[in-house]
């Protein structure tokens, strides 16, 4: 009988252990003032480059979905988490270009009391939560050496963190342990609440483009390489997978999924990290026009503490360094010359289109090392501008960029599969229907969720053994043995 039930209790949580992934639910947010001009878009994408490119002394990257990809309607994809006990939920931007997940505190000063997203903003209260805990400066994670953050200690021994971006704007406050909450997809359609304690960032003060409320949330979730992002945390401790993916749709209300597992699809091509970078960077090597290789220099996109090409969500557009944007709309504006007018629009090369973009305009070709190339569509380098003398105005949405870092946005990701794979420092990426379910596998072996049905196909037995606590286990004991006494 005691064989019999030690066989029970692990059969029990093989069956719960089938698989096990985290989602996340992805929505596009739009203004409630109508439209955004282009150039406001550059200006706050340049704000964040510049915030980037500080951070460069030490990690960095962003992350996570809800919204839309129209960069006329500010396009802004963010989640809700859940934090604290009980837990409150938060709406974070996703940025795969920050490290630290951070959200308001009730302590604030300066901080939006309300949103142009028509969204409810929160408050974390520490005092709320049973289980807040301040981190003291002795803390290991106070001293990441990967973090990007300015660091500091307080007279009372809590471990401070202070960042400013370009124009000045910027956050402080300090470290907080709590609860993260989340749902962990498991066998046969089913969903198990799940948690883990994070570190986090309560912020105290904003200043700047944070305070203003067209776009305001109740924070950023930082899904970069360093040791305080999420992903990095809660993969440490087995918890997760150190691999997350994301789906945006790019068209309509927006939305998407991402998921901390990695997105299964045959048509995805992987392409290496460059090593030693704190963002995801990769080796563009060349772009092809309608097939044609463009006269660029390879030389141009080497990376270097200030050169490269950079994959972040938390950028709505995308940008070019010259030497590679002049011959691409060269290359692009000569190719659909006889069947649109050309012109330009508050500096931007635009053109007057009669018909459709997808019959005209070229498809075009990013090229990376281990050959793989990124397909993109016409609406994944152009953006509709609106109308003029009976024709639809199409703007090229890729940005000139003097010398720097290129950077893919949301322009260019948006209606794709993207994998990080950091487990084996590589991104993958696959045109993909963000509005279809997908496949999510939570190891490297070919077991895999159907994330849309929430069916499973899996022998997986790894990951739940960490979230089952030991007291549920010991209680099962328990009962198996008032089972067994009655049947003495």
């Amino acid at each position: 009988m005691r064989a019999l039930r030690l066989l029970l209790v692990l059969g029990f949580l093989t069956v719960l252990s089938v698989a096990s992934c985290v989602v996340i639910p992805l929505e596009r947010a739009f203004p409630l003032n109508g439209r955004v001009e282009l150039s406001q878009l550059v200006a706050r994408d340049q704000l964040r480059h510049s915030r980037m490119l500080q951070g460069l002394v030490g990690g960095v990257v962003d992350f996570s979905v809800q919204g839309t990809s129209d960069p006329y309607l500010v396009g802004l994809y963010f989640t809700k988490v859940k934090l604290g006990s009980p837990p409150r939920e938060f709406n974070v931007q996703i940025d795969t270009g920050s490290d630290i997940l951070w959200v308001t505190c009730s302590s604030c000063t300066d901080c939006p009391q309300s949103s142009g997203l028509g969204i409810q903003l929160s408050l974390f209260d520490t005092t709320s939560s049973s289980s807040a805990r301040m981190v003291p400066c002795s803390d290991p994670m106070c001293s990441s050496e990967y973090q990007t953050t300015a660091t500091q200690c307080s007279q009372s021994n809590q471990c401070s963190y202070s960042f400013q971006y370009g124009d000045g704007s910027g956050t402080s406050g300090y470290y907080v342990a709590d609860m993260l909450s989340f749902d962990a997809v498991m066998g046969q359609s089913s969903i198990a609440n799940s948690s883990a304690v994070i570190v986090f960032g309560c912020s105290t003060y904003q200043s700047g483009d944070l305070t203003k409320t067209d776009k305001a949330v109740d924070g950023i979730f930082g899904f970069g390489r360093g040791d305080l992002s999420v992903i990095s945390q809660l993969s440490s401790r087995g918890i997760t997978p150190r691999v997350f993916s994301h789906c945006l749709k790019g068209d309509g209300s927006g939305g998407g999924i991402m998921v901390l597992g990695a997105i299964m699809e045959p048509s995805i091509v992987y392409s290496p990290l460059v090593p030693s970078q704190p963002h995801y960077n990769l080796m563009l090597q060349s772009i092809a026009v309608n097939g044609q290789l463009l006269q660029i220099d390879p030389s141009v996109f080497a990376t270097s503490s200030n050169r490269g090409t950079i994959v972040d969500s938390g950028t709505t557009l995308a940008y070019l360094v010259q030497e590679a944007y002049d011959p691409f709309v060269i290359a692009i504006t000569a190719t659909v010359s006889p069947s649109v007018t050309p012109t330009i629009s508050k500096g931007n090369q635009c053109y007057l289109v009669a018909a459709s973009v997808s019959q005209i305009f070229p498809p075009v070709s990013l090229n990376f090392a281990s050959g793989a190339s990124m397909m993109l569509k016409p609406e994944d380098y152009l953006i509709r501008s609106g109308f003029y003398d009976g024709a639809t105005m199409w703007c090229i949405g890729f940005q000139k960029v003097q010398g720097g870092i290129s950077i893919l946005g949301d322009l260019v990701l948006k209606d794709k599969i993207f994998v990080y794979d950091l487990a084996h420092q590589r991104i993958g990426w696959a045109n993909y229907d963000c509005s279809l379910s997908v496949n999510v596998s939570i190891t490297s072996s070919k077991d895999f969720i159907n994330e849309g049905q929430l069916s499973v196909s899996s022998s997986t037995k790894e990951m739940l053994f960490k979230l089952i606590p030991l007291s549920f286990i010991t209680f099962l004991i328990q009962l198996l043995e008032l089972v067994e006494f009655q049947f003495l």
